[in-house]
């Protein structure tokens, strides 16, 4: 009897810690979260065959005087050994680019307008 009562509990115990991973992965803060009415329209990433990885966001904003920039581009993935993360706000009311190039300045500057540049980059870990 002591046991089974022994199994019972590591068992419940297993299910209560993979019911809560679970829960955990589900559930993780995303940029919809954040005041400012962000949404992620565009996205393009460096081929990385060479040097650190490259990824630029284009971002609109429909709320820009309570939006939280930075708390929104530390949301955006960086890696180490030299990558770097460029993202575009842009005001949702306006045009913005639904397609953007691994080239700098990544768009048609004369036909769009970022109201803001934020640039993440990750550590130089020898």
């Amino acid at each position: 009897m002591q046991g089974k009562r022994k199994i019972w509990i590591i068992a419940v115990g297993l299910i209560l810690l993979l019911g809560y991973g679970i829960w955990e992965a589900y559930n993780q803060p995303s940029i919809k979260d954040l005041q400012g009415d962000f949404e992620e329209v565009a996205f393009i990433r460096n081929d990385q065959n060479k040097g650190g990885i490259m990824r630029v966001y284009a971002v609109t904003v429909g709320d820009m005087e309570n939006a939280q920039y930075d708390a929104c581009a530390d949301m955006f993935p960086t890696n180490d050994y030299g990558s770097t993360t460029k993202i575009y706000f842009f005001d949702k009311s306006k045009p913005y680019p639904s397609i953007l190039t691994i080239e700098s300045p990544h768009y048609d500057t004369d036909q769009y307008e970022a109201v803001m540049i934020l640039k993440r980059t990750g550590s130089d870990k020898k």
